[in-house]
């Protein structure tokens, strides 16, 4: 995820200010009525508002106010209807026909058509649109060709009328429709430009004001929206990047929600128990262990590091007990997830008989890489530290700034590396392909270099299981095959902690990052 970007210059858009000024005079003018403004933030600037750009979760989260896609999560991240009201697939999970719900309107008046669709893909996807993340639609037969620019069309993407529109994946994806959640996928208007991005015209619930760079984004309700137009007159989202600053400006009234800070985490249940509201995210803590360096080759090895460390002490300690103990990828809230598989224990002798069978009884020298900019996982990477001294690791901590330990992650030039992931759709696919899977090496999320057939050609077979008990069925082997190969030193799943004001109704914690678009989110007094 994007971390950085330099500041940018800002032109107001004079009438669209003095519209929030409107909105602003009306809150104030209309007897107290609850319900006008809602304050949300961002820990930086997002990159764009054009979902073509849309790599980071500043960015994502935008493109979810303003935006549709043909499907959508909900703050549960259950997959819901979109701008497409009901789909069909074929027997074998390869051809989706969406079609759209009637009615729709961008922002600016103009109606909805299928043919929005097929160009904002066609958008994403062509090689003049640099530094997308355009993977949600490479399912698609032919748009790998297109974005190489191989191809002067997607064939396989079909305009049927006004009303629907028809995709032929290159192999069957049950998952498919859940890519099509992200934001990368909304539907811009046909006549988008290269402006989009700082005025930006979608279909979504919110309509923009105004963006004053790296201070605050703002944002009216869309009364013409398809799914009714949000309860709030107004959403505004500060810049806001430091943890305490946020807490201190919620306790001050100034913020509607905030994330509490870890190291606050006991004071906040004891002193306001009623303001928070806590969800098991959707999302990994663990180490990657480079199957391909050294002696993190052998399999016993790794094991004996997952038995060596105790985990459910430095989740206590360092973690606030916010988390469960791993004992797989797949987060419990998940299909597919084995409730019931037994972790790692803590167990020395163990894990000093493991070193032993693997040759390497006197311990070795290892590097655990780790970002400079988060607090809480260098203290993990400490515990982790000392702990492994206690079997004859040796662990060397090496600190990088976020984008520099990416880099060497993706390149495979780490032995460890303490990470988390979160999750783009909530289905079990997301933490076994990219995670796992031979061709996601790297960049595409496999910072491992865990290679095995089985588990390959399982993860294929799964994707093109169209029931989802059998599917979830696999995922559960899947899950357990690799959790025995300990790719992965195993940490937890986290759970969110936010505290919400006690006048705000209708906002719930997401699973998902762009699971939550305030339509139903209203102050009342």
């Amino acid at each position: 995820m994007l971390r950085y970007l330099p500041r940018t210059v800002n032109l107001f858009d004079t009438a669209k200010n003095v519209l929030f000024l409107c909105i602003l005079t009306a809150c104030r003018n209309d007897g107290g009525r609850a319900g006008r403004d809602l304050v949300y933030y961002e820990t930086y600037d997002p990159r764009s508002l054009d979902p073509a750009l849309s790599t980071d979760v500043p960015t994502g989260e935008m493109v979810t106010l303003l935006f549709d896609g043909l499907t959508q999560f909900n703050a549960d991240g259950q997959l819901l209807p979109g701008l497409s009201d009901r789909w069909t697939a074929d027997r074998t999970g390869q051809r989706y026909v969406f079609h759209l719900r009637p009615g729709v309107t961008f922002h600016d008046g103009r109606p909805l058509v299928a043919a929005d669709v097929k160009r904002s893909f066609l958008r994403v996807l062509s090689p003049g649109t640099r530094g997308g993340r355009v993977w949600p639609l490479l399912p698609i037969a032919g748009a790998q060709d297109y974005a190489d620019g191989r191809a002067r069309d997607v064939s396989s993407i079909a305009v049927l009328g006004d009303t629907s529109v028809a995709f032929t994946l290159s192999q069957p994806l049950t998952v498919f429709p859940k890519f099509l959640a992200m934001p990368v996928a909304a539907v811009v208007p046909s006549s988008a430009g290269p402006d989009l991005g700082q005025q930006p015209v979608g279909t979504g619930p919110w309509r923009f004001v105004v963006w004053e760079h790296d201070d605050l984004l703002r944002f009216a309700r869309n009364p013409s929206y398809w799914g009714g137009p949000p309860l709030a007159e107004s959403l505004t989202v500060r810049i806001v990047p430091e943890p305490l600053t946020r807490a201190a400006e919620f306790l001050a009234g100034r913020l509607s929600v905030a994330e509490i800070p870890f190291g606050e985490t006991a004071k906040w249940e004891k002193e306001h128990p009623d303001w928070l509201r806590k969800k098991p995210a959707l999302r990994d803590v663990y180490v990657a262990l480079n199957n391909r360096r050294g002696p993190l080759r052998d399999a016993n090895v790794r094991r004996a590091i997952n038995h060596a460390v105790n985990v459910p002490e430095i989740l206590r300690t360092v973690w606030s007990n916010r988390g469960v103990v791993a004992a797989g990828s797949i987060p419990p809230a998940l299909g597919g997830s084995d409730k019931m598989r037994p972790r790692y224990s803590y167990d020395t002798t163990e894990a000093r008989r493991l070193l032993r069978a693997a040759g390497f009884a006197d311990g070795f020298a290892v590097q655990l890489w780790r970002s400079g900019t988060n607090i809480e996982l260098g203290r993990v990477a400490q515990a982790i530290q000392t702990q492994l001294a206690a079997i004859g690791i040796r662990v060397e901590i090496v600190s990088r700034d976020a984008s520099s330990m990416r880099e060497a992650v993706r390149k495979g030039d780490t032995d460890m590396a303490i990470l988390d992931w979160w999750a783009d759709y909530p289905d079990a696919d997301n933490f076994l392909y990219p995670l796992f899977h031979s061709a996601s090496f790297g960049p595409g999320g496999n910072y491992s270099f865990y290679s095995d057939p089985v588990t390959d050609s399982l993860i294929l077979r799964a994707r093109r299981t169209v029931d989802q008990h059998a599917r979830e069925a696999l995922y559960r082997q899947i899950d357990g095959r690799v959790f025995q190969a300990a790719p992965w030193l195993y940490l937890w799943f986290p759970a969110d902690v936010w505290a919400a004001q006690p006048s705000l109704q209708g906002w719930d914690v997401p699973v998902i990052f762009n699971g939550q678009r305030w339509t139903q989110a209203r102050q009342v007094q």
